[in-house]
């Protein structure tokens, strides 16, 4: 498969389906840092949940959708918060080239400092959500807030981007969603690029 059919949401549910969604959101969710389409597939998903069986598009189970993405997208990151916990830290030594001790001190820094919330904004961030749960791990943040941010976090990313695909298809009706299809992902690549750019301004 090509790395532009790789990030078609629509090719991807259509040859796939639900199993194909469920397991790029647990691997996007820290098992893999692979450039994949989460949010937009979440959407997508969403809609193709509105549509009838009779249509030419895709339908998927709502219920399936929903609950399936949250579970997926919570074990996906406990899963790279183990990998951070176990492995992370004996990457790093002080004279590395990458991995320099300093890294993970600052590492272990930041999420003193901003841990929950990190954890929950990265959702919306692609590449970020699957390598914060690693860092987590690595700084040796507490399971117990990690666990919670991450179930807050995959509630509002998976679940919550998933409705909003359902209800904009139950408005817009099964027929019209190939209209609005690339405008729609396209909105939603620049709102995912919104945190990170505003996280840089913040900083400069």
């Amino acid at each position: 498969m090509s790395a532009a059919a790789l990030l078609d949401p629509k090719h991807l549910i259509e040859t796939f389906g639900t199993i194909g969604l469920l397991l790029i959101i647990f691997v996007e969710s820290g098992v893999f840092p692979a450039p994949l389409p989460g949010d937009s597939l979440l959407f997508i998903a969403g809609l193709f949940s509105s549509t009838s069986a009779a249509s030419n598009d895709p339908h998927l189970n709502l219920a399936v959708v929903v609950i399936g993405s949250f579970v997926c997208a919570v074990a996906g990151a406990q899963i790279g918060y183990w990998i951070g916990a176990r492995f992370g830290t004996r990457l790093f030594r002080p004279d590395a080239r990458f991995f320099k001790t300093e890294y993970l001190e600052r590492s272990h820094a930041f999420f003193d400092r901003r841990g929950p919330g990190a954890v929950v904004l990265a959702r919306f961030i692609p590449i970020v959500r699957t390598i914060v749960p690693i860092f987590a791990g690595m700084s040796s943040m507490s399971t117990r807030a990690f666990t919670t941010a991450n179930v807050i976090g995959a509630a509002i990313w998976a679940a919550g981007i998933s409705l909003l695909g359902y209800t904009l298809g139950t408005q817009i009706g099964a027929d019209n969603v190939d209209k609005y299809l690339l405008p729609i992902v396209g909105v939603i690549i620049v709102l995912s690029l919104i945190p990170p750019a505003l996280e840089y301004r913040r900083h400069r």
